[in-house]
């Protein structure tokens, strides 16, 4: 059997500069493995109530179903186990959503880690437009695509990235916690190396700051804790105009 890689763990949430209350939520369990970001939509305070939903229902059942298991599970488990999560958190908010008038139309966007093989690969699965990275020495990498309508129109070729920047769909998403029923979760596993470092954020970092700017500050040489701090000051200082979520794993020997 393969020897464990160390895992740290790092997260930080941050309201922004033009926003009193905080729509993004996270959860992490690190003995678990497991990492889970959302950024809530809806009027008055439903998309908190929808990020929060959608955070500590995925990443609890995702916990308590990995320390039932008695040996390592493999990656088709935990990808049954992750629909599972995801499948009863989107009915949770779909259903409050329904039954309180206060949280009609709330929704979330997500975007969820967990760790296999001892730490030697990534399960990533996302809703919307929170997205998930991997740095890897001084390369960073995107491991998910927007679903939205400005990224429609990017694959279609209908507008470049430079437009995009500057586009007034950019907050039109196509898929999220809670909007539908039942909802189709997309998931890729990636394999890891000792060193490797994942980013999950919500769209108050990559709408602020560029994916070179955001792998240059990944890759100064400095304590994991400090790290999302860094990257909520850059977006702040680019205007902060939205909620800022960050969660950060580095695998190590």
């Amino acid at each position: 059997m393969r020897n464990a890689l160390s895992l740290a763990f790092a997260s930080a949430l941050d309201p922004g500069r033009l926003r009193h209350n905080n729509e993004d939520a996270l959860c992490v369990d690190a003995a678990a493995g497991v990492a889970v970001l959302a950024d809530g939509m809806g009027g008055y305070n439903a998309g908190e109530v929808a990020a929060s939903m959608a955070t500590s229902l995925t990443c609890g059942h995702l916990a308590r179903w990995r320390r039932a298991q008695a040996a390592e599970p493999t990656v088709q488990a935990w990808s049954d186990a992750m629909v599972e999560g995801v499948a009863a958190a989107n009915q949770a908010v779909f259903d409050k959503a329904r039954a309180d008038p206060r949280c009609h139309g709330m929704g979330a966007t997500l975007v969820a880690a967990v760790l296999t093989g001892r730490g030697r690969g990534a399960l990533v699965a996302h809703l919307g437009d929170s997205r998930a990275y991997l740095m890897r020495g001084t390369a960073m990498r995107r491991l998910t695509r927007d679903h939205s309508v400005l990224q429609n129109q990017i694959d279609a070729g209908l507008i470049t990235d430079a437009q995009a920047a500057s586009s007034p769909y950019r907050s039109f998403i196509t898929q999220a916690v809670g909007i539908e029923p039942r909802v189709k979760l997309p998931m890729e596993h990636h394999p890891l190396e000792p060193g490797d470092m994942l980013l999950l954020c919500s769209d108050g970092l990559t709408d602020m700051v560029d994916d070179p700017t955001i792998a240059a500050i990944l890759r100064v040489d400095e304590a994991l804790d400090r790290q999302p701090a860094r990257l909520i000051e850059a977006a702040n200082e680019a205007g902060g105009r939205d909620n800022i979520a960050v969660i950060l794993i580095r695998v190590g020997l």
